[in-house]
């Protein structure tokens, strides 16, 4: 089943007899489906396990990249930290809520470069259903075309000083005028990644429990990194941070 099918179902929304303006589960749209005749219970099984399972590797490649380019860049760290302290106030034992996640705009955008600079899926492969024109080249139609994700995040006429880890590119104001395909590390268009937003919050989540109480230093640093081209982006070799627990009155 695509996520096109899905989103055909009510335009995101499942209209039940108890509540016809409920926001819908993925797991009710499935189940929806189902009843509909678009999907049976093995389909519903593989769509949960892509969502529950299959975003692990990637979400971790993520925050690998992540913490690295964090523990490499201080002042941005100690921006998040800075951050989070207003978050959390003096309750700083609190569980995170999803409000306190919303609230993380700053570390959103740290997020969204190192994505930018290392995506976790580096390339999305498409077949193209009509002639389209490419450099002066006119592709024909039934061709299996690759789009290379890292080499469209780094192009410098989309992106100023691509090379540079610099989340507040990602400012609204920042990002006026964009081609709004320039930047893709879940895909776009219909069939884009259906757990992206989940992956952002299991990022985010991860990434401020880790500040929260640790400062990373650097140990692997941009230019050590050789990266390895799998179906997942990863370093040909570990990628090294220091932890350093933070003092209660930090």
């Amino acid at each position: 089943m695509t996520v096109e099918s899905l989103q055909t179902i009510s335009g995101n929304q499942f209209e039940d007899n108890v509540d016809r303006k409920k926001r819908a589960a993925m797991l009710d749209l499935l189940i929806q489906a189902e009843k509909d005749g678009s999907i049976d219970s093995q389909g519903i099984q593989e769509e949960v396990d892509t969502f529950m399972f299959e975003g692990h590797d990637t979400t971790a490649a993520g925050l690998t990249f992540c913490f690295m380019l964090l523990a490499n860049n201080k002042e941005i760290q100690d921006r998040i930290v800075a951050e989070l302290k207003e978050i959390y106030s003096t309750d700083e034992s609190r569980k995170t809520s999803i409000e306190d996640l919303n609230k993380m705009k700053y570390l959103e955008r740290c997020i969204k470069e190192s994505l930018r600079l290392y995506p976790p899926v580096h390339f999305i492969s498409r077949i193209i259903h009509e002639p389209i024109e490419l450099s002066n080249f006119t592709i024909p139609p039934s061709t299996f075309c690759h789009v290379q994700i890292y080499d469209l995040h780094r192009k410098a006429d989309l992106f100023e000083d691509p090379e540079k880890f610099d989340p507040d590119r990602f400012l609204p104001e920042n990002s006026i005028g964009r081609h709004p395909y320039a930047y893709i590390p879940f895909s776009a268009g219909p069939r884009n990644c259906i757990g992206q937003k989940f992956a952002i919050l299991e990022m985010k989540a991860a990434v401020a429990a880790i500040l929260r109480k640790f400062e990373l230093t650097p140990v692997t640093r941009p230019e050590d990194i050789r990266l390895s081209a799998d179906l997942i982006l990863r370093n040909d070799g570990p990628v090294l941070v220091k932890f350093v627990r933070r003092n209660a009155t930090q």
